[in-house]
Protein backbone atom coordinates (compact mmCIF):
# COMPACT_ATOMS: atom_id res chain seq x y z
CA UNK A 1 0.00 0.00 0.00
CA UNK A 2 1.84 3.05 -1.06
CA UNK A 3 2.36 5.76 1.59
CA UNK A 4 0.13 8.33 2.49
CA UNK A 5 0.81 12.51 1.99
CA UNK A 6 -0.79 14.74 3.90
CA UNK A 7 -1.66 17.49 1.83
CA UNK A 8 -1.90 19.99 4.72
CA UNK A 9 1.63 19.35 5.48
CA UNK A 10 3.90 22.60 6.37
CA UNK A 11 5.76 21.99 2.75
CA UNK A 12 2.67 21.87 0.53
CA UNK A 13 0.86 24.26 2.45
CA UNK A 14 3.44 27.29 2.43
CA UNK A 15 4.21 25.91 -1.23
CA UNK A 16 -0.05 26.52 -2.15
CA UNK A 17 0.19 29.69 -0.48
CA UNK A 18 3.19 31.13 -2.67
CA UNK A 19 1.81 30.49 -5.71
CA UNK A 20 -1.54 31.02 -5.24
CA UNK A 21 -0.47 34.54 -4.15
CA UNK A 22 2.36 35.15 -6.83
CA UNK A 23 -0.65 34.30 -9.14
CA UNK A 24 -2.65 36.56 -7.70
CA UNK A 25 0.27 39.20 -7.90
CA UNK A 26 0.77 38.41 -11.53
CA UNK A 27 -2.59 39.38 -12.42
CA UNK A 28 -2.77 42.54 -10.14
CA UNK A 29 0.71 43.57 -12.05
CA UNK A 30 -0.82 42.80 -15.16
CA UNK A 31 -4.23 45.26 -14.08
CA UNK A 32 -1.83 47.97 -13.24
CA UNK A 33 -0.53 48.51 -16.44
CA UNK A 34 3.09 48.65 -15.97
CA UNK A 35 4.63 47.38 -18.95
CA UNK A 36 6.74 45.12 -17.27
CA UNK A 37 5.88 41.39 -16.96
CA UNK A 38 5.67 39.76 -13.79
CA UNK A 39 9.24 38.57 -13.60
CA UNK A 40 10.68 41.60 -14.40
CA UNK A 41 8.02 43.36 -11.86
CA UNK A 42 9.82 41.13 -9.28
CA UNK A 43 13.18 41.72 -10.29
CA UNK A 44 12.93 45.37 -9.68
CA UNK A 45 10.95 44.78 -6.47
CA UNK A 46 13.76 42.75 -5.31
CA UNK A 47 16.59 45.03 -6.53
CA UNK A 48 15.11 47.64 -4.61
CA UNK A 49 14.69 45.44 -1.30
CA UNK A 50 18.75 44.22 -1.78
CA UNK A 51 20.01 47.64 -2.86
CA UNK A 52 23.53 47.26 -4.60
CA UNK A 53 23.49 43.92 -5.46
CA UNK A 54 24.95 41.68 -7.40
CA UNK A 55 22.89 39.92 -10.38
CA UNK A 56 23.91 36.44 -9.72
CA UNK A 57 22.60 37.01 -6.16
CA UNK A 58 19.35 38.54 -7.14
CA UNK A 59 18.82 35.61 -9.35
CA UNK A 60 19.21 32.74 -6.36
CA UNK A 61 17.18 34.96 -4.44
CA UNK A 62 14.68 35.06 -6.65
CA UNK A 63 15.02 31.46 -7.54
CA UNK A 64 15.51 31.46 -11.28
CA UNK A 65 18.20 30.95 -13.47
CA UNK A 66 21.04 33.62 -14.28
CA UNK A 67 19.79 34.08 -17.81
CA UNK A 68 16.86 35.06 -17.03
CA UNK A 69 17.89 37.39 -14.33
CA UNK A 70 19.87 38.78 -17.54
CA UNK A 71 17.08 39.21 -19.97
CA UNK A 72 14.87 41.04 -17.04
CA UNK A 73 17.55 43.10 -16.34
CA UNK A 74 18.30 43.89 -19.48
CA UNK A 75 14.89 44.92 -20.28
CA UNK A 76 14.94 46.69 -16.83
CA UNK A 77 18.00 49.04 -18.06
CA UNK A 78 16.64 50.01 -21.42
CA UNK A 79 13.73 51.40 -19.86
CA UNK A 80 16.10 53.57 -17.14
CA UNK A 81 14.91 51.61 -14.59
CA UNK A 82 18.08 49.80 -13.02
CA UNK A 83 21.66 50.13 -13.96
CA UNK A 84 24.63 47.89 -13.60
CA UNK A 85 28.27 48.66 -12.83
CA UNK A 86 31.20 46.21 -12.18
CA UNK A 87 31.42 44.99 -8.81
CA UNK A 88 34.79 46.54 -7.25
CA UNK A 89 35.42 43.04 -5.30
CA UNK A 90 35.10 41.15 -8.76
CA UNK A 91 35.09 42.53 -12.04
CA UNK A 92 33.70 39.68 -13.67
CA UNK A 93 30.59 40.48 -11.71
CA UNK A 94 28.04 42.98 -12.04
CA UNK A 95 26.00 45.30 -9.28
CA UNK A 96 22.63 45.97 -10.18
CA UNK A 97 21.73 49.64 -9.12
CA UNK A 98 18.00 50.85 -8.81
CA UNK A 99 17.55 54.71 -10.28
CA UNK A 100 15.02 57.68 -9.74
CA UNK A 101 13.08 56.69 -12.41
CA UNK A 102 12.26 53.38 -10.92
CA UNK A 103 10.16 55.41 -7.71
CA UNK A 104 7.21 55.62 -9.58
CA UNK A 105 7.06 52.24 -10.52
CA UNK A 106 7.87 51.04 -7.23
CA UNK A 107 5.31 52.94 -5.78
CA UNK A 108 2.96 51.42 -7.62
CA UNK A 109 4.44 48.13 -7.22
CA UNK A 110 3.86 49.14 -3.76
CA UNK A 111 0.22 49.18 -4.08
CA UNK A 112 -0.07 45.91 -5.76
CA UNK A 113 1.54 44.49 -2.70
CA UNK A 114 -1.07 46.20 -0.78
CA UNK A 115 -4.14 44.63 -2.52
CA UNK A 116 -2.50 41.55 -2.65
CA UNK A 117 -2.05 41.53 1.53
CA UNK A 118 -5.22 42.96 1.83
CA UNK A 119 -6.51 39.82 -0.48
CA UNK A 120 -5.14 37.36 1.58
CA UNK A 121 -5.97 38.58 4.99
CA UNK A 122 -10.08 39.04 4.18
CA UNK A 123 -10.43 35.79 6.32
CA UNK A 124 -7.90 37.02 9.25
CA UNK A 125 -8.50 39.77 12.17
CA UNK A 126 -5.36 42.06 12.16
CA UNK A 127 -4.19 40.93 15.18
CA UNK A 128 -4.01 36.92 13.30
CA UNK A 129 -2.56 38.54 10.27
CA UNK A 130 0.60 39.99 12.67
CA UNK A 131 0.53 37.13 14.29
CA UNK A 132 1.49 34.71 10.99
CA UNK A 133 3.38 37.33 9.69
CA UNK A 134 5.69 37.16 13.06
CA UNK A 135 5.34 33.26 13.04
CA UNK A 136 6.37 33.40 9.22
CA UNK A 137 9.46 35.43 9.62
CA UNK A 138 10.62 33.47 12.73
CA UNK A 139 10.57 30.30 10.15
CA UNK A 140 12.07 32.28 7.87
CA UNK A 141 14.67 33.13 9.87
CA UNK A 142 15.38 29.91 11.22
CA UNK A 143 15.79 28.84 8.07
CA UNK A 144 18.63 31.09 7.14
CA UNK A 145 20.33 30.33 10.08
CA UNK A 146 20.75 26.86 9.13
CA UNK A 147 21.26 27.05 5.69
CA UNK A 148 24.54 29.67 6.86
CA UNK A 149 25.06 26.95 9.29
CA UNK A 150 25.19 24.11 6.81
CA UNK A 151 28.06 26.60 5.00
CA UNK A 152 29.93 26.91 7.69
CA UNK A 153 30.10 23.14 8.19
CA UNK A 154 31.12 22.87 5.12
CA UNK A 155 34.34 25.13 4.70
Amino acid sequence: MPARIDPDSFGFVINDVARLVRTDVDRLIAEAGLGLTPGEARALSNAARAGSVRQNVLAERMGVEAMTMCGYIDRLEARGLVHRTVDPTDRRAKLVHITDAADAILRRLNDVGVESRRLASAHLSADEWTTLQSLLKRVRETLAEGRAAGRSDAA
